[in-house]
């Protein structure tokens, strides 16, 4: 089953999360520097790009949803870049900004089409502005067919666990993108998406499909989870749920950069679930679109007409 444009055009996300620029500078690599062993890059170009969980809303608004996004900034030059951007592409942005925070930025340095070098320019946001984001989130939820939270682990989304009751509550579909290895915060969502590394941080390892499933349905359970995907690159992806478990192969032709692919799976998942289909008809959608995104360089996103050509 797939959704019409017109169903994909009235589907809702907000996504809340940690947002982020991309910084690339790229250049050419000609000579070692004198002062130290370390390549000497020529910076012949630069290049901005929505990163993190601005990225997933860029993700679900390049599908042909409406994507809205709400983080928190600083007040700073990167900060207000982001906002541009966001809003250049489309994005209904709801940015609350920090005076004291530094807006995160990645910078990477590429010599010869590789990464030679990243820098983080990052701090944790305040208390105030994160009640100031909860108290945006109470408002624009109502709004929205899907809500997903996409948790980089930057302090953006300490307020979770009240967000998502709230939304449950109101009967909405919540997705998350999970960090770190307490899983709480996460309680009583619709469905969680760790990768398998993610996974195993919280759940110990596994020594083949039968723990893994073991493993998966008692987390799902422990959590209050309608649903678990576990993205597990070339194996694909698996849904555990109350039915049992759907199970999808890799789609990946050609594995040029996988960053972002994560983004782009929770994007589609959600875009899906806001158009009203089931996350077991958006999984094999999903999946999909996380092959399209892995053939391509950097964070990257995927349209409509290449997802269902």
């Amino acid at each position: 089953m797939k959704p019409t444009k017109d169903q994909l055009a009235r589907a809702r996300v907000l996504v809340v999360g940690d947002a982020m620029l991309d910084r690339y500078w790229h250049g050419a690599v000609e000579r070692i520097s004198p002062e130290a062993p370390v390549p000497v890059v020529k910076v012949s170009r630069e290049e901005e790009r929505i990163g993190a969980a601005a990225n997933v809303a860029y993700n679900v608004s390049t599908l042909g949803a409406q994507a809205s996004f709400l983080g928190v900034v600083g007040d700073d030059e990167p900060g207000h870049r982001l906002e541009t951007l966001l809003r250049e592409t489309g994005i209904r942005t709801h940015l609350k900004r920090d005076a004291g925070l530094r807006t995160t930025v990645k910078l990477r340095v590429i010599g010869r089409q590789q990464q030679l070098l990243r820098m983080d320019f990052e701090n944790e946001p305040d208390h105030e502005v994160l009640a100031m984001q909860s108290e945006a989130f109470a408002e624009l939820a109502p709004a929205h067919d899907a809500l997903l939270f996409s948790d980089y682990g930057k302090g953006g989304l300490a307020h979770i666990p009240a967000m998502i009751a709230s939304a449950r509550q109101a009967g909405k579909v919540v997705l998350v993108d999970p960090k770190g290895s307490d899983y709480n915060r996460y309680r009583g969502a619709t469905v969680i998406t760790p990768n398998r590394a993610e996974l195993q941080d919280v759940v110990g390892r596994w020594s083949g499909e039968e723990e893994l499933r073991a493993k998966a349905q008692n987390l799902r359970a422990a959590l209050d989870l309608q649903a678990l995907l576990v993205t597990r690159s070339e194996e694909g992806m698996t849904l555990y749920d109350a039915q049992g478990e759907l199970h999808v192969k890799a789609q990946a032709r050609e594995v040029f950069d996988v960053t972002g692919a994560g983004d782009t799976v929770i994007a589609t998942l959600a875009a899906m679930a806001a158009a009203g289909l089931s996350l077991r008809d958006a999984v094999p959608i999903a999946n999909r679109a996380g092959g399209i995104v892995v053939g391509k360089f950097g964070t990257a996103t995927v349209s409509y007409e290449e997802l269902f050509a």
